[in-house]
């Protein structure tokens, strides 16, 4: 990771794209994201509910059974 002048690390950040079309709503990608990013609503739809905290780890990506996930590296 870089240092900010501070001297603080700033963490990766990502883009997650859910393609619904392709998403079963298995939830999967909501139950395990270690940031809480993704969340399930209650009709099952899977929503970015908070795009700012996502690192770019690719849990939900590589964990999707229907492919339906992808996350993009956001650069600085």
């Amino acid at each position: 990771s870089e240092e900010t002048p501070r001297g603080k690390r700033t963490q990766p950040q990502g883009r997650v794209i859910v393609f619904s079309r392709w998403c079963k709503q298995c939830g999967l990608c909501a139950a395990f994201c270690p940031r809480g990013v993704l969340e399930q609503a209650a009709d099952g739809r899977i929503t970015v509910a908070h795009p700012d905290a996502c690192t770019a780890c690719l849990w939900c990506e590589l964990h999707c059974p229907d492919f339906a996930i992808t996350v993009r590296k956001v650069e600085e």
